[in-house]
């Protein structure tokens, strides 16, 4: 019963589909990344925001000590599809028709949609990225599975580019883009860090299966100063661990 209310939580969150900000363009003003709206009061702007203050297994987490185990890596099945680009009012979103999904463990994983925050939720070892990307994936019951994938500065990104070109300058703004080839923004190496976390924004839920990527791939300067124009800060705090393991294949 109790797996079965979790699905069904997560399952209207993602009716309102938006990010891991899961909040439509016309909620922008219910919480942002600044006081008094910010991070450290979401817990108190409504009911709904609750866990996002008193839940135990909060995300993003600092990976610093870490359980090897003989877990294979992502098994991922993406595809080229169409998509549409947004602007939610807290990140840009892609969202594509049918791009094919991930499997875990716990089963298949369809892709719903892709995010970005900067600097990076996630922190290795201490370690902040100046980007990340967040692609959310559901299962047939309603459960979360994201993959964080970093980025570092470097060369230029060629598959991000048409993602940034098409970036919509204002709220509630969208733009249509022909084709968005997912697999191509991955790098070659799929090891990830898993552990059990929430949503990064508002609501906050927990139970999402997180798998962050162990290699980081490369975002010129000038493509990381396209997004950052738009969000130049659009990443919570790391949360406690609260005795969670993190593993990692190998």
């Amino acid at each position: 019963m109790k797996k079965q209310l979790l699905g069904a939580t997560i399952t209207l969150v993602i009716a309102g589909m938006c990010s891991t900000a899961w909040a439509t363009a016309g909620d922008t003003a219910a919480w942002s990344y600044s006081a008094p709206t910010g991070p450290q009061n979401w817990g108190e702007l409504k009911s709904e925001y609750s866990l996002c203050s008193s839940g135990k297994t909060q995300s993003p987490i600092d990976i610093r000590d870490v359980i090897k185990t003989d877990a294979q890596t992502l098994n991922v099945a993406y595809q080229p599809s169409t998509a549409k680009v947004s602007n939610n009012g807290h990140t840009i979103q892609v969202m594509p028709v049918d791009a094919g999904g991930i499997t875990l463990e716990s089963g298949h994983y369809s892709f719903v949609q892709m995010h970005f925050h900067t600097p990076s939720e996630e922190m290795i070892q201490g370690r902040t990225y100046p980007l990340d990307a967040h692609l959310v994936h559901r299962n047939p019951a309603g459960e979360l599975a994201v993959v964080a994938l970093l980025f570092e500065e470097g060369a230029h990104n060629p598959t991000l580019e048409p993602i940034l070109a098409a970036m919509p300058k204002h709220a509630g703004g969208s733009a249509q883009l022909d084709t968005v080839d997912i697999a191509q923004l991955l790098p070659a190496n799929l090891n990830a860090y898993f552990y059990m976390g929430s949503l990064t924004t508002p609501p906050c839920t927990e139970g999402v299966r997180w798998n962050v990527l162990t290699t980081a791939v490369q975002l010129s300067r000038a493509q990381l100063e396209a997004f950052q124009a738009l969000y130049p800060m659009n990443a919570r705090p790391v949360q406690p661990l609260n005795e969670r393991s993190v593993h990692v294949g190998g």
